[in-house]
């Protein structure tokens, strides 16, 4: 039977409309047939009756067979004519139905079928068609050469796939096109048309997720890893790998409770990780890397069971970071615990009611008080009431976050009332603050101090001026009555006169030596001492000051160092505070002085608010047992003219004058008293350490008798007439000759016009115009075989930097005697001394 696709053209008709109109002509098409068959058995009917020439029942016989023939053949055409309708009714309806596109096209490429699918595709409802399809995409030629090379590639025995893409309304779309020869008909060509559009995009989102789930694996914190039921490695992510320093070839075969366990759990399976097993085992392991490096890691396995096989889905992760970051939480907390607690600043937590939380033991001791005490109290009980209002509006400004920082200066009152400074901070994400507070209570006392000192330094500097000129004075005064007494002798009746003036000028002489010794501003002859023979030759003399009804102690320390210092001035020291204590026992009582060593290794604080540095001290004592001082005088014990003397009993410089004098030695002065019970002085001296050659001198040293006289040439400078005129005379009697000039330009012109070549030089330090240090360089430039001396009321110190080699000192007020004897002494010395430098500016 012949293939119905075939000879069924209705089959072929594209639209069911055209296929029914097929059928009505199919079926006129077997009327006629069935005719033309009946006709065909009558004519042969004739043809055998003539044949046989009337035998009639031969003839009958030949048409019952010509008509058994002609209904058989219509039996037969029905009967093909409904098998074919039922076949064609079944493809039409599989084709129509189909939820794909599909198509026919015969040998000559025209499309003979399409369905409706088809139809809706390209959306041609009139005359569908291959080139129908090829208009959805951008490039239709391309899009037709790419059918007919899939219709090259398909074979009568093969189809041929391909999958082409095209976009329609910014959406992609994708086509699987197969191609496949129907057998029997050569030539023609069953087209399908599947959008796969849908399952390709969710391939490419399968494929996306499956890319993002390797991409998460690979880049996770953590390690990923799974082993089966042998367990072996089936899988590990980038980040497991990188753990224990492998790679994926390395890991095939290897078995991560045998191959990275430091010690592997001994009743485990192989695929466990922990010793009792089960399908969720979590907890810390022990791990090493593929180098044997062994780290602490945590480790979470889970067992899974499908389809009989045992799989694990296993995380890991170091614990070495965070082990570090867990000590360095606890390192930071210690060192925030330990800055809390040892800040030099007091330090609390206030919530939003004004509450104390949290104090250090700063705070606790500004205020004097236990932590204890401090913590949940409101902060307002330790502020002085008459600050209450002022911290009640501050901390209100606070809490309604106005500002988040701001300071404030508070009295605060615990155990003792002190002064402070907080600093306040709020934090942002609560009402809460923390407080700093800075004791202001030691700079108050400075800057008092210091407004203190200035008033002393401005005293100091009015003294040094007024000593100075008035010394110029002294010197004239004491030189001329020197003169008087050269000519007046013991017996004569102006003798008397004369001593009373010089007697009374040497104790003014004293006076000025004391408002230096207070400015720090006195002439010194330090020499090396022992305190103990200072004090054994000064004992006498105490002795006679403090009177019969105080008891005098002396303690001396064993093998005492040695001090550098003005003996004079040390012995004034001494004695102005053994005065001092005489009066504070009018009763009686006992002093005590004692001497010894001190070593200080750290600095020690002073009752002046002075600090006594580290060093090795030697310490004089002077304690009574008098009516001490009151505390609040003690701050102001060492400024001039101070006295807690009945008015008229003291000059108030005493103190001040051995405060002086020590200061300008290098030492220090303490004070410690206690009311009704006395009062202790101590005196810090700086230990010297004695140089080879240095011996102890002798502070009352005297010189042998000798002469006084000489010839040597002098030129004088001195702006004050009357000390220039008694210096000239006093050495013109001695046989100098001398040349006196005002001011350093006469000295100079002088020198320039050869009236005198002097081998000494006298010049004042402090003169109009040229003072006496630029002359000095002028002349040790010009004429450097001139030995100068300088005389002056102000301390040595000022100007010694220009001593040195030829260039001597004298201070005022000096006697003839002084005078002549200096320059007796300048012109025997020999000796080099280290060369001054005369490029500095006098004071």
């Amino acid at each position: 039977m012949s293939n119905p696709l075939s000879s069924d053209k209705f089959f072929l008709e594209k639209t069911p409309e055209r296929q029914k109109v097929a059928l009505r002509r199919h079926n006129i098409k077997a009327v006629i047939l069935f005719t033309t068959s009946a006709g065909y058995g009558m004519f042969i009917f004739l043809i055998l009756k003539i044949s046989l020439h009337g035998n009639q029942g031969m003839a009958m016989l030949m048409l019952y067979i010509g008509g058994l023939i002609g209904g058989f053949g219509f039996l037969l055409l029905k009967r093909v004519y409904i098998t074919a309708n039922h076949s064609r009714k079944i493809m039409t309806e599989m084709l129509e139905k189909s939820t794909e596109a599909r198509a026919i096209t015969n040998p000559e490429g025209e499309t003979i079928y399409t369905n409706l699918c088809f139809s809706k595709l390209t959306g041609d409802t009139e005359h569908p068609s291959l080139v129908s399809f090829t208009k959805l995409f951008e490039n239709p030629r391309q899009t037709e050469k790419s059918l007919n090379d899939l219709r090259l590639q398909a074979t009568p025995a093969d189809s041929a796939t391909a999958e082409l893409s095209t976009r329609r309304n910014d959406d992609q779309l994708w086509f699987r096109i197969t191609c496949q020869h129907i057998i029997d008909c050569p030539g023609f060509v069953h087209w399908r048309f599947d959008d796969i559009s849908s399952s390709y995009q969710m391939e490419i989102v399968l494929r996306e997720e499956r890319e993002k789930l390797r991409e998460f694996t690979d880049n996770a914190p953590f390690g990923f890893f799974s082993v089966g039921d042998n367990g072996k490695f089936e899988f590990a992510n980038d980040k497991f790998l990188h753990l224990f320093g492998t790679n994926t070839h390395a890991l095939i075969g290897k078995l991560f409770l045998h191959d990275f366990l430091v010690t592997p759990p001994e009743n485990a399976k192989p695929y466990d990780c922990f010793e009792n097993g089960g399908f969720h085992q979590q907890g810390e392991l022990l791990v090493k890397d593929i180098n044997g490096r062994p780290f602490k890691a945590s480790v979470t396995h889970t067992l899974t069971l499908s389809e009989g096989k045992l799989t694990s889905c296993s995380v890991i992760c170091d614990l070495t970071a965070e082990q570090n970051m867990q000590q360095a939480l606890r390192e930071s907390q210690a060192r925030f615990q330990r800055l809390f607690e040892e800040a030099p600043v007091g330090i609390c937590m206030l919530n939003a009611n004004g509450i104390v939380s949290d104090a250090n033991q700063t705070l606790a001791s500004i205020l004097h008080l236990p932590i204890g005490v401090i913590n949940g109290k409101p902060l307002i009980n330790y502020v002085n009431k008459e600050a209450h209002k002022r911290v009640e509006e501050w901390m209100q400004v606070l809490s309604k976050g106005d500002t988040t920082e701001h300071l404030i200066e508070v009295p605060l009152k615990g155990e003792k009332d002190v002064v402070t400074q907080i600093y306040a901070r709020k934090f942002s994400s609560s009402n809460n603050f923390v407080l700093h507070f800075i004791d202001l209570t030691e700079q108050k006392n400075l800057e008092k101090q210091f407004a203190q000192s200035q008033k002393m330094q401005a005293v100091g500097q009015l003294a040094g001026g007024i000593a100075h000129d008035f010394n110029n004075l002294l010197t004239a005064m004491i030189g001329f009555c020197d003169l008087l007494l050269l000519r007046h002798k013991p017996g004569d009746h102006s003798f008397a006169d004369i001593m009373q003036i010089k007697q009374n000028a040497n104790r003014a002489a004293n006076l000025v030596r004391q408002l230096l010794a207070f400015s720090r501003q006195q002439t010194l002859q330090p020499r090396v001492l022992d305190l103990t023979d200072v004090l054994t030759e000064l004992s006498h003399l105490l002795r006679r000051l403090i009177g019969a009804n105080i008891v005098l102690q002396m303690s001396h320390g064993s093998e005492l160092w040695l001090v550098k210092a003005d003996q004079g001035q040390m012995e004034q020291v001494l004695i102005n505070l053994v005065v001092n204590a005489r009066d504070a026992m009018p009763q009686g009582g006992k002093l005590l002085i004692s001497t010894g060593h001190r070593n200080i290794k750290t600095g020690k604080k002073l009752a002046s608010g002075e600090i006594l540095p580290p060093g090795k001290w030697v310490s004089i004592i002077v304690e009574d047992t008098g009516t001490g001082i009151d505390s609040e005088v003690i701050p102001r014990i060492f400024e001039p003219f101070f006295s807690t003397k009945e008015i008229g009993a003291g000059t108030g410089l005493g103190l001040a004058t051995a405060h002086g004098i020590i200061h300008q030695t290098g030492g220090y002065i303490d004070i410690k008293t206690v009311v009704g019970k006395g009062t202790i002085f101590t005196l810090y001296m700086p230990r010297h350490k004695e140089a080879v050659g240095e011996g102890i001198a002798i502070a009352d040293e005297k010189q042998d008798a000798k002469d006084l006289t000489g010839s040597s040439k002098i030129l004088l400078v001195e702006d004050e007439d009357a000390v220039r005129i008694f210096s000239t005379r006093a050495l013109g009697n001695k046989g100098y000759h001398v040349v006196d000039a005002p001011s350093g330009k006469v000295a100079l012109r002088f020198l320039e016009e050869k009236k005198i070549d002097p081998e000494v030089l006298i010049t004042d330090v402090m003169m109009p115009e040229m003072d006496g240090t630029m002359l000095a360089k002028i002349v040790r430039e010009k004429y450097p075989k001139i030995k100068i001396i300088f005389i002056s009321g102000y301390a040595e110190d000022r100007f010694k930097e220009h001593l040195g080699n030829n260039v001597y000192f004298l201070p005022k007020p000096f006697t003839l005697k002084q005078l002549a004897m200096k320059v007796k002494d300048v012109l025997e010395d020999k000796g080099e001394e280290s060369i001054p430098d005369l490029n500095r500016k006098s004071e």
